[in-house]
């Protein structure tokens, strides 16, 4: 079922989303069929800087609400504090595996094909896990670690420790090889940009399935989301939400916009949900994240009302292209623009 198409843009640039019904009724949760056949919830938990007991509770509680896709990553530094509330739902019989999306990231240290099993399996053991759902290059750009816990190497200057013989081909044949091994049921990248998926898409024996990527109302990656439409790569948006009104900002953030926030009030719904409902019926999946009580649970609770053609059309005239994008890694790893197979053009 099509809930909306792309504004300005063409209509082979959407995804067909997966929606159950029940009774005549759209259901709570609404999948999105990957070209493999698999499925993945629209809406996820995201656990970036989440860590020990702040994780434990907000997956406890997520769990209870319903949520079933949990998005983490090694370089979060969570996993173990995450598989030890799924190892504790599944032996309870609380949850069957099979009903959970999991999704864990490789790290920038482990961007060499020799060392993909290693910490796919690390990451395995320490989420209480056989296989994940789907496991995630999470940056093209290859680092080197002085071990397999430096995950943010830094040389004496402080900037990143860079691999420059990066090889997007080895180390895609290596992530194909956890799929051959049953460790990861779907395989997919995040942070690539266009001429990158090209190339996997002309080598790759196992496409992507997913790409996460920066997506919110400011920025709206359209011209990305035609290619990854084009190869049937589902896309997953982190920070769907913006980011919080920092002081001195140059502009309100995304969830305090008057179009925004007006659609809220008239359709009795939070800012945040609006935003998360508009790329939903993107096809874009959500992995917001929230520790808050309150506000986890309304994140989940965006199936039970549709934005109209003329609502999308107001969220879509908010995109800013570059101008909107948040997350500028040269920022926090300094030095990183200088390598190869950095995704991004400078200046953004």
């Amino acid at each position: 079922m099509r809930l909306a198409s792309l504004s300005n843009a063409p209509a082979q640039s959407v995804i067909p989303s997966l929606w159950h019904r029940a009774e005549g009724t759209m259901e709570r949760v609404a999948k999105l069929k990957l070209f493999n056949g698999r499925e993945m919830p629209m809406v996820g938990l995201g656990t970036w800087q989440a860590k020990d007991d702040e994780v434990r509770q907000a997956v406890q509680l997520a769990l209870e609400c319903g949520y079933r896709h949990f998005d983490t990553a090694t370089l979060y530094q969570n996993e173990e504090a995450i598989g030890d509330v799924f190892g504790k739902w599944i032996s309870e019989g609380k949850v069957a595996r099979e009903d959970l999306f999991i999704t864990t990231k490789l790290p920038t240290i482990g961007n060499r094909a020799e060392n993909v099993t290693k910490f796919l399996t690390t990451s395995l053991k320490k989420l209480q896990l056989s296989y994940v759902d789907l496991y995630l290059i999470h940056f093209p750009v290859g680092c080197i670690g002085k071990d397999e816990n430096d995950l943010q190497p830094r040389d004496s200057e402080g900037k990143v420790v860079l691999d420059m013989d990066t090889d997007h081909e080895s180390l895609w044949k290596a992530m194909e090889e956890q799929v051959d091994a049953g460790r990861a049921k779907s395989i997919g990248i995040s942070n690539f940009n266009s001429a990158q998926i090209e190339r996997i898409m002309k080598f790759c024996r196992i496409q992507p399935a997913n790409h996460q990527v920066e997506i919110h109302a400011f920025h709206q990656q359209k011209e990305l989301r035609a290619v990854c439409h084009k190869h049937n790569i589902t896309m997953c948006a982190y920070g769907p939400l913006g980011a919080p009104y920092k002081e001195g900002a140059k502009q309100k953030p995304v969830l305090k916009h008057p179009v925004v926030t007006s659609l809220a009030a008239r359709l009795g719904k939070t800012p945040a949900q609006i935003l998360l409902r508009h790329l939903i019926q993107l096809d874009i999946v959500v992995i917001p994240k929230s520790s808050n009580p309150e506000r986890l649970k309304q994140n989940f609770e965006v199936f039970d009302f549709k934005l109209s053609d003329a609502d999308m059309r107001e969220l879509d005239n908010l995109d800013q292209g570059k101008d909107g994008k948040l997350f500028i890694f040269s920022d926090s790893m300094i030095g990183v623009e200088n390598h190869p197979e950095f995704p991004f053009k400078i200046p953004f």
